[in-house]
């Protein structure tokens, strides 16, 4: 799941990418309206989560213009703006949930899941393929019925592999989705991740690589 945090308080903007980040979620971070329309044009996030007042374009106006566009991303506004009334006004704008601060971070977290999930095109919340059964609300992996003791990033590589079958994900692909921005795009990150899954996973071999093409779950 790749989420933008739009937050000008810089302090509260590195909290929410550590603790979303040690969630497993690839976490890009926008300091101002503008800054994150320019992102939400390079890039495809799950959920955006977004603070009303922005300089440079205003929470309320960002928040328009994602609703308006047609690779629907799911808004999570982030205020301190918390009444009834600014709730309803932050909904009404196209907000498809509001989290008023000071927040309970678990609670956050469980909400950015639950917005993941109702995307237009998100999948059903178990994936299941070649034994494999991943549910992403819960946090739980399973082959043939035995438990999988994943860390964050190999869930979320699992994840990523899975939702994208029976197509391959390049490591590109995989540091975009599982890492954030800052990856560098020349570490050996991927493979190393990708190899103490392989291994968690057991036999038969489920993870194939094609050399120049990636990775994908065997069909």
């Amino acid at each position: 799941m790749r989420v933008l945090v739009v937050e000008d308080a810089r302090a509260l903007a590195a909290v929410l990418v550590e603790g979303l980040s040690d969630q497993g979620m690839a976490v890009d971070v926008a300091y101002d309206g503008l800054e994150a329309a320019a992102k939400l044009d390079l890039n495809a996030y799950d959920v955006v989560v977004l603070d009303r007042d922005l300089p440079g374009v205003h929470g309320d106006t960002l928040c328009q213009m994602i609703s308006e566009r047609d690779d629907r991303v799911m808004i999570l506004m982030l205020t301190a703006a918390g009444s009834p009334g600014d709730r309803v006004a932050g909904l009404t704008l196209g907000a498809d949930d509001y989290l008023a601060k000071p927040f309970h971070f678990p609670e956050l977290v469980l909400r950015i899941r639950s917005l993941a999930r109702r995307q237009p095109s998100a999948r059903p919340r178990t994936l299941r393929a070649a034994g494999i059964e991943l549910d992403p609300l819960r946090r739980t992996t399973t082959r043939d019925g035995r438990p999988l003791d994943l860390s964050v990033k190999e869930f979320a590589l699992l994840e990523a592999l899975l939702r994208a079958g029976p197509a391959f994900l390049s490591s590109e692909d995989l540091l975009e989705q599982v890492w954030d921005e800052h990856a560098n795009p020349l570490t050996n990150t991927v493979t190393v991740t990708v190899g103490r899954l392989r291994r968690k996973l057991g036999d038969p071999p489920v993870i194939t690589t094609t050399p120049g093409v990636g990775y994908r779950i065997r069909p």
